[in-house]
């Protein structure tokens, strides 16, 4: 734009000089003696302009040789620094594709010539990051002691250094290390981004829930972590500040959280947890109940059924409404289970957890029948369902009871017992008034007061003895049959001695 307004200015000086010399034609008369030249106003007017031209191109010329040398150095510098670009872009990439040797060699390559302080920064901290890959981790921090050397004081090169060496440091799980390096660059703006997050990382780490906890609200406040990624940490960073706080802490920390969070299952279960150790079963109940109304997760659905007495009414009540909307939850009907034999609504029990049990199998619903029916005096069907709990726990195999087992070798056993000690130890060890520890005995009332309000059928007695017998019959063939290629002398199983 500059040029064009100087060339506008020549033309109209050009147009005006020819305007006034057409006008006032004369002779210019030049006397030097020896020597007299006159020539017209026109010719001298020319003569004059060519020789002001001729001496700005003889200047400019000269001027340009003169400054040969630093446009020399120039252009050499140019070509060094696009040399540099090329092996640092080269050595990146090798980085990023995993070839690091590769980019180890012209990595350091690069930074034995640049002079650049930024390329021996970016170098630097490349070489590093190749080395570490490799487990080289001293000559990963010779290369980050060059990088640091060239950083200077230039405040970007620093945060940029210092990110790349925590992120390292985290790799080796040394986050106490890294969180030094990075605690200045935390600040509740969007300058610092990448630091605030491997920030997060090292408070991970070191299992500072407080941190995770505030570190992850900012992050998600910034849109600099996603949501999905975001609400696990803040579930289990606030599910462990209440476990630690109990129920002292409980107002103060539960006061911070926001109604969306309050209803994740990790922090309503840890909410309810503390408040039912605190004695108020029905602050906890309406902490589950919140949750369950916007998802219906199993591990809530079993922590609302855990209920004492007085609020089984009331959680039947609520999870009937749930049931309405959702007939073909297992979890919930087993929850519903639950609750109806705490208290004591054997046929309702019965139904949901039947219910329940024919949609998905499950160790804990066939443990909940086994003891429904222990309380009914229904052996047979009491034993069947904790034999099918052992087979879906993968405790014991679920066996037919027609099975013969083959006959077993039991010289190498460590200990021998005498099968005339063996009925006297296992009185001892069994507890046959017990519940089984798999089925929540917490939530049913004692056995003397459930065998009053059960009676039983002549035929349902018949078929008890009738399974009895048949019990008797296998453990007289068991305890009578001769184990081939034995013998009973040098075993547990040897014959009881009789008294002459």
């Amino acid at each position: 734009m500059r040029a064009w307004f100087w060339m506008l200015i020549l033309l109209a000086l050009a147009v005006g000089l020819g305007v006034v010399l057409r006008e006032h034609s004369g002779n210019v008369l030049i006397v030097a003696q020896p020597w007299r030249i006159e020539m017209s106003l026109t010719l001298f007017a020319l003569l004059l302009l060519g020789s002001f031209v001729v001496l700005y191109l003889l200047f400019r010329g000269l001027s340009w040789l003169l400054s040969s040398p630093e446009r020399f150095r120039e252009w050499r510098g140019l070509r060094a620094r696009k040399r540099d670009h090329e092996l640092l872009e080269s050595g990146w990439l090798h980085v990023l594709e995993g070839r690091y040797p590769q980019a180890e060699q012209e990595l350091s390559r690069l930074l034995g010539r640049t002079r650049s302080a930024n390329t021996r920064v970016l170098a630097g901290l490349a070489l590093a990051r190749a080395c570490h890959q490799q487990g080289q981790i001293e000559r990963r921090d010779e290369a980050l002691t060059l990088a640091r050397k060239a950083v200077g004081a230039d405040p970007r090169l620093k945060e940029s250094w210092a990110t790349a060496v925590a992120e390292m440091y985290l790799d080796q799980h040394r986050a106490q290390e890294a969180l030094t390096l990075l605690q200045p660059y935390q600040d509740s703006g969007a300058k610092h981004l990448n630091a605030t997050r491997l920030l997060l990382l090292a408070h991970q780490q070191l299992n500072n829930a407080d941190q995770v906890f505030e570190l992850t609200r900012q992050l998600l406040r910034r849109g600099a972590i996603d949501k999905q990624k975001a609400l696990p940490l803040i579930a289990q960073s606030v599910s462990e500040r209440l476990r630690a706080a109990g129920p002292e802490g409980f107002r103060s920390i539960w006061g911070e959280l926001r109604a969306d969070e309050k209803t994740l299952p990790e922090i309503a279960l840890a909410a309810a947890h503390v408040q039912q150790q605190a004695g108020h079963a029905d602050e906890a109940g309406k902490i589950l109940e919140a949750a369950l109304n916007e998802q219906l997760e199993p591990r809530l659905l079993n922590a609302y059924s855990q209920a004492p007495v007085d609020q089984v009414s009331r959680r039947i009540n609520k999870a009937e409404g749930w049931l309405k909307r959702n007939p073909d939850n297992s979890a919930l009907l087993a929850a519903l289970g639950n609750l109806c034999l705490t208290g004591q609504l054997w046929g309702s029990g019965e139904r949901y957890l039947l219910r329940s049990m024919a949609i998905r199998s499950d160790v804990r619903i066939h443990a909940l029948l086994g003891n429904l029916y222990d309380r009914l005096g229904r052996q047979a069907d009491a034993m069947k369902h904790w034999r099918l709990a052992s087979g879906v726990a993968g405790v014991l195999p679920a066996l037919p009871g027609s099975s013969v087992l083959p006959a077993a070798d039991t010289q190498g056993d460590p200990t021998l017992i005498d099968v005339q000690d063996l009925e006297s130890a296992l009185t001892e060890q069994v507890d046959t008034h017990g519940v089984p520890v798999a089925a929540s005995a917490a939530d049913y009332h004692e056995a003397e007061d459930a065998q009053a309000g059960v009676t039983q059928t002549g035929s349902q007695q018949k078929a008890n003895q009738q399974a009895s017998a048949q019990d008797a019959d296998y453990d007289e063939y068991f305890d009578s049959a001769p184990i081939p290629g034995v013998d009973l002398s040098q075993t547990s199983d040897r014959p009881a001695r009789r008294d002459p």
